[in-house]
């Protein structure tokens, strides 16, 4: 239908445009009117802007609901048109694009609301309040781009909105562009934002690839016809094709082996960002194209084994690392590749019920901690701003200030943490909840869609070996690492001055914090494995077709719970029942030896890649650029073949053939016409005897002449 008949219809399927519209008007008044409104006012129309495309995602859900899940696309304007292949704007509601919309405006609502707080405190800490308006300019645009993503009805349309939150997360990883993590002046941002920048443009020439050969072969790029075609001429090779080369932009937009580099670097960005790019937007198109290819998926069995097992690989790989790490935010960022690897994993085995209902509880609880992340540091750099006036105050306030000046304090490595239980009690609940909600313990949200999705690895092991064992020693980790997290950073003393004075953060930050505990600990309701609560399998199943309700196995669910107690067990015997001291090493260190290390280190892989791509490139653009542009065609080809060889023609030219012919034939000429002139001149004597002479001469020859004719 069209935009007047959508709007006709009684339902709200009209508003869908306004999911994009909204937040790009919220964009554009912060732009141009921002400069003389408030900070408060700021963030209030930009959180006005992303709250209200959420109440047009709950419209459209229940529009949805009242049609009985009947997919709708609404046509919005003319796009391209050429020859055969018409492409128009035209938005797709349908009840897997509809839980995208109610998850990204939903929690990316929450975040612009804490992002208030956290911006306000910010960018005075930076010292540079004029970024408050920027920052909310780009996250408004990254609303807009994501939905564009998930409500597009062709392959183009998605990827439209697909390099949108490729620019926006440029935009917001290197906001600090001119600082590094540590708020001093360095380019180690703007190089986090490059980083994710280029590693995603790796992945979207993969994902390129793939739209060129859908069009090739099935002469369309609008979903359900590419559907239709591939169901009614399946070629395994065209379309194993197709969804490999998608896989690669899969790994790079959803942060799989081998392009999961730039995720951890993205921590660059404020908190708020953070939270957005790993817990409900960017991070999530991944897994979301391939859910929305798996009429495709589904024809080419190997295909989808490679998908399963690279979901597997990163859930484990990443897991490894972030039990290694010390940087709050960086433990929960190698985290969001772990279980984005299950998420890839589930749909990967064809679970596509599990993977969306994985990722929507893992956007709660993850947006959760990351904020509450967010929360810590700001908290750290209160404590540690105030310890610097206290020293100011009482003693030589002249050479402590000098000395805090001078000092590098990382507000987010947890060594420097300790008993902030006692610091920020609001916190450390909600980052409790978030906690127990990703290590997967019951009746958490995070163990009933992880269950799920190790119950169809179970159910599925002789189509996909390998990937329950995998997934669920991942599991065993994340339970672990995230028990260490909770000992290091709330527990025991205090190991640092600064954690002393840590100071709870404000309700403004704290507020959105409770709302997505509650979704933490009770989002798990989407989809309960019991008779007549597979709420989210029978929305679902209208776009993807029947889905079998899984029941609870409680072989699985037990062995999955028994082994995230027996993690957090041996997280509390080597981080809680004796605490880390103030300089000590980490525990693991001894007994692990080199494993640790590779861990610590992130196994090497980005000292891999510098030395195997980056480093050759380098050495390829240092001698492309000095050796052949400069020193060859610079210096040799254009001064001794160009150059040079001008200017000998010129010589040749000027000498030879101006000089010795041209010349020459015009002197014979100027020679000849100087003898005629003589010759000439004779005649030309000035004397009227002459002139009357050579009269009668002629007047006779002529008469002569006529006489004898």
């Amino acid at each position: 239908m069209n935009f007047s008949e959508a709007a006709n219809t009684g339902y709200f399927f009209g508003l869908v445009p306004l999911l994009v519209f909204l937040p790009l008007t919220g964009m554009l008044i912060n732009m141009i009117f921002g400069g003389k409104m408030s900070e408060k006012a700021v963030g209030t129309v930009a959180s006005v802007a992303s709250g209200l495309a959420f109440v047009v995602a709950v419209l459209l859900a229940y529009s949805l609901s009242a049609t009985h899940g009947h997919m709708q696309t609404v046509h919005f304007a003319e796009w391209i048109h050429i020859g055969d292949l018409k492409l128009d704007w035209t938005f797709r509601v349908d009840t897997l694009s509809s839980v995208m919309m109610l998850v990204v405006s939903g929690v990316g609502t929450l975040i612009h609301i804490y992002a208030i707080g956290y911006m306000h405190e910010d960018v005075r800490f930076k010292d540079d309040i004029k970024r408050f308006r920027r920052f909310f300019v780009f996250l408004n645009l990254f609303i807009a781009m994501m939905m564009i993503l998930v409500s597009g009805d062709s392959y183009l349309m998605l990827f439209v909105g697909w390099e949108g939150v490729g620019l926006c997360s440029f935009l917001l990883i290197g906001f600090w562009y001119d600082f590094d993590t540590l708020g001093q002046k360095s380019t180690a941002n703007a190089e986090a934002g490059k980083k994710a920048f280029i590693a995603n443009r790796v992945g979207d020439f993969g994902f390129l690839l793939a739209i060129f050969t859908t069009f090739w072969h099935f002469g369309s790029l609008q979903f359900d016809k590419v559907f239709e075609a591939a169901s009614a001429h399946p070629d395994p090779v065209v379309i194993s094709a197709i969804t490999l080369f998608m896989l690669i932009g899969v790994t790079g937009k959803s942060a799989q082996v081998p392009l999961y580099v730039w995720l951890p670097d993205a921590m660059a960005g404020p908190t708020p960002v953070s939270a957005l790019i790993h817990a409900a937007t960017m991070v999530t198109a991944g897994v979301y194209l391939v859910v929305r290819s798996a009429p495709l998926y589904s024809l080419v069995h190997g295909a989808s084994y490679i998908v399963a097992m690279i979901g597997a690989v990163t859930a484990l790989f990443a897991a490894t690392i972030a039990v290694g790490q010390y940087d709050i935010k960086k433990v929960l960022a190698y985290s969001t590749i772990s279980q984005l690897g299950f998420m890839v994993a589930a749909v990967g085995m064809g679970a596509y019920v599990a993977g969306i209902f994985h990722l929507a509880t893992h956007a709660f609880f993850k947006a959760l901690l990351f904020l509450s992340a967010g929360s810590i540091i700001l908290g750290m750099e209160r404590g540690h701003h105030a310890h610097a006036h206290h020293d100011e105050d009482h003693g030589d306030g002249h050479a402590h200030v000098e000395h805090h000046e001078e000092e590098v304090f990382d507000p987010g490595d947890m060594r420097n943490m300790g008993n902030l239980r006692k610091r920020m009690p609001v916190t450390f609940w909600l980052y409790m909840a978030g906690t127990l909600a990703l290590a997967g313990l019951p009746p958490f949200a995070g163990f009933w869609s992880k269950d799920e999705i190790l119950l169809d690895a179970k159910l599925h092991a002789e189509h996909f070996p390998g990937v329950y064992l995998l997934l669920s020693i991942a599991a065993f980790m994340t339970a672990f690492y995230m028990g260490r997290q909770i000992w290091m950073v709330f527990f025991g003393k205090e190991r640092t001055e600064v954690a002393e004075h840590a100071q709870e953060s404000p309700p403004v930050m704290t507020v959105p914090l409770m709302i997505l505990a509650v979704l933490a600990v009770f989002g798990g309701a989407l989809n309960l494995p019991f008779e007549g609560f597979h709420n989210l399998g029978h929305w679902l199943e209208y776009t993807i077709g029947h889905v079998e309700g899984l029941p609870l196995d409680l072989g699985v669910a037990g062995i999955s719970t028994v082994l995230a107690l027996l993690a957090i067990f041996f997280s509390w015997l080597l981080y809680g029942k004796n605490p880390l001291k103030a300089g000590q090493a980490d525990p693991l260190k001894k007994p692990l030896g080199f494993l640790f290390t590779g861990m610590e280190n992130k196994w090497f892989v980005d000292e891999g890649y510098k030395a195997v791509i980056i480093d050759p490139f380098v050495k390829l653009a240092k001698f492309l650029s000095i050796n052949l542009d400069w020193n060859f065609w610079h210096d040799w080809f254009h001064e001794s073949v160009i150059y040079a060889g001008f200017k000998g023609l010129a010589r040749f030219l000027s000498e030879p053939i101006d000089m010795g012919i041209i010349n020459a034939i015009a002197d014979k000429l100027a020679e000849m016409t100087k003898r005629s002139s003589e010759g000439l001149s004779r005649l030309q004597n000035g004397f009227v005897r002459s002139y009357a002479l050579s009269v009668l001469l002629g007047v006779v020859a002529i008469l002569g002449y006529l006489l004898f004719k």
